[in-house]
């Protein structure tokens, strides 16, 4: 999304808002700090906040800056990599549930999409919604052949309203890649582009009932998981319409009421419906909070709100059945090797810090017993290494890894003794036979046989081609660094500093050999006029340059 470089009043006004929202829950510190106290007026005092009240502070001012703000709390909470592990367990607290708009937009929005009444379109329409988020509204409803339906609705300012927010963020993402030093090794543009990107995905209701249709195919014979049928003639792309479940939802059943071995079941269940996506399907739901899972009255497990899916190909379970050897064999070493054909990206020379750092997280659970290991725990490890080495995930794992960490959690909750591991380690253990049975090692050789054999056959063409562009002297190497812009403009800055410097000294110098030789004509406090101005024009000048640079904080 491209910005403009000009701040709006509205926009400012916005970011004096968000500035003092920041100071009121303990930031005005961070502000200070980083040049950014401008956007406050009146100060920004206030003690610093301490590390272990950060995470809390960060997420209630997320809460208060509003639904955008909390979504953009929910991408940061899936982000290890760039957000200290503290900051991430409290993000992933955060609720999407906001107050429903008046009933007559909702009606405006779907008769506008259906092209129908909604008297025509359907024989009820509940007028209060079950369910209130930043984006939609999903209303009970029942079509003209009697079927019950359950109806999303988007909120007609939704797109507007988060575009507004966009531009904010990019704009803040700005601020802080300029002035917060502290955060160079990340780039805060690059977060806002992913969330942009997450986000217009989530208003485009076409792609959620893609995705309804695929987890609705994967389950047809399940029998355990619901996945509610997409009715498509009442669907659009701020419209969708689902089967109705009957149910309770997760975050709404009466634990106390349940018997342990119930709880665990349901534990048990979901963990079960999970692993399958996962390691059967490789199409998962990465949005496992209680909210979105029912307890049927059937006892069976029906899902909602299908707007965040995760895909693993078959490649990447490959890989993933390649890590798991290595950690199932103790062979640590060969660990980070498996990351990076994973795509996890890290600094070379932090290898053997890293392969020390594995090691010492492996001594600590390996050859445990499941029921003494907490996933939670070890979740929140991986976090601290993932952040203290500075790792880059690929985002499809990043995404799984939120399923994973959200799951546990709910477990946990419904049974406190559940171990999402004792649940997970049956479908490794059966795709680990998969890789290895001989069917499968015989097709991957057989695929691998073709791709070299098509590189063998297309080699000696490409050599040949590259051998007559040196002699015709047309061969290039391009090389890339995402760096080299920044190196150019910081290089014409310096150019033009170093410019107006000489154009200072240049004045001074000739204002001096004036103000020393000239005999005649005009004087003005004891010095010749010509040298006066000249003094007085290399002042402004050199005023102009010290002040650029103290403004951008470098000497």
């Amino acid at each position: 999304m491209a910005t403009t470089e000009a701040r709006s009043p509205r926009s400012l006004s916005r970011l004096t808002e968000i500035a003092r929202v920041a100071t009121r829950h303990g930031f005005g510190y961070f502000l200070r700090r980083n040049r950014l106290g401008d956007f406050v007026p009146g100060g920004t005092d206030g003690a610093e906040v301490s590390p272990s009240d950060r995470g809390r502070r960060l997420r209630e001012m997320l809460d208060e800056l509003g639904p955008t703000f909390v979504k953009f709390g929910q991408l940061l909470s899936t982000r290890p990599d760039v957000v200290p592990p503290d900051i991430v367990v409290e993000l992933r607290h955060l609720q999407d549930a906001v107050s429903p708009v008046p009933f007559k937009e909702i009606r405006a929005v779907v008769e506008a999409e259906l092209d129908l009444t909604i008297d025509q379109a359907f024989l009820e329409f509940d007028l209060v919604p079950l369910a209130s988020a930043s984006i939609g509204h999903v209303h009970r409803a029942v079509l003209p052949d009697g079927q019950e339906v359950a109806v999303k609705v988007q909120r007609p300012a939704a797109a507007s309203q988060i575009e507004d927010d966009l531009g904010l963020l990019y704009q803040a993402a700005r601020l802080l890649r300029e002035r917060v030093k502290a955060l160079e090794f990340m780039d805060p543009q690059e977060l806002v582009d992913e969330f942009a990107r997450s986000i217009r995905q989530e208003l485009d209701y076409g792609h959620e009932a893609r995705n309804a249709e695929i987890f609705h195919r994967n389950f047809a014979h399940g029998g355990r998981v619901v996945v509610p049928r997409v009715i498509r003639r009442y669907s659009t792309s701020r419209v969708l319409t689902l089967e109705f479940l009957h149910g309770t939802k997760v975050a709404d059943l009466d634990l106390g009421s349940l018997r342990p071995e119930e709880r665990r079941d349901i534990a048990t269940r979901l963990a079960d419906a999970w692993m399958t996506m996962v390691f059967r399907h490789g199409f998962f739901h990465s949005d496992p909070h209680p909210a979105n899972i029912f307890v049927l009255d059937s006892g069976e497990l029906g899902l909602v709100d299908f707007g965040q899916a995760g895909k693993l190909t078959d490649d990447d379970m490959a890989k993933l059945t390649r890590l798991f050897v290595d950690a199932a064999t103790e062979n640590v070493d060969a660990i980070p090797r498996r990351l990076r054909e994973l795509g996890v990206r890290y600094d070379p020379a932090r290898e053997q810090e890293f392969r020390a750092e594995l090691r010492v997280l492996f001594d600590r659970y390996y050859g445990t017993r499941l029921s003494d290991i907490d996933p939670l725990q070890v979740i929140r490890e991986a976090f601290q290494l993932i952040y203290s080495m500075n790792l880059k995930l690929p985002s499809r794992f990043v995404m799984l890894d939120k399923a994973i960490a959200t799951l546990a959690s709910v477990g946990q909750e419904v049974y406190p003794d559940f171990n999402v591991f004792e649940v997970a380690r049956p479908y490794a253990r059966g795709l680990l036979a998969d890789r290895f049975h001989p069917r499968s090692l015989v097709r991957g050789a057989r695929a691998e046989a073709f791709a070299l054999g098509s590189v063998a056959r297309e080699m000696p063409y490409q050599v040949s081609d590259v051998l007559e562009q040196l002699r015709a002297g047309t061969f290039q190497v391009h090389i890339e660094n995402p760096g080299i812009d920044q190196i150019d403009d910081h290089i014409d800055k310096a150019t033009n500093r170093i410019a107006v410097a000489l154009v200072i000294l240049g004045g001074l110098l000739g204002s001096a050999m004036i103000g020393v030789f000239a005999t005649g004509g005009p004087h003005a406090l004891g010095i010749h006029l010509l040298a006066l101005i000249g003094f007085l024009v290399s002042g402004v000048f050199g005023i102009w340059l010290v002040w650029g640079i103290l403004r951008h904080g470098r000497l």
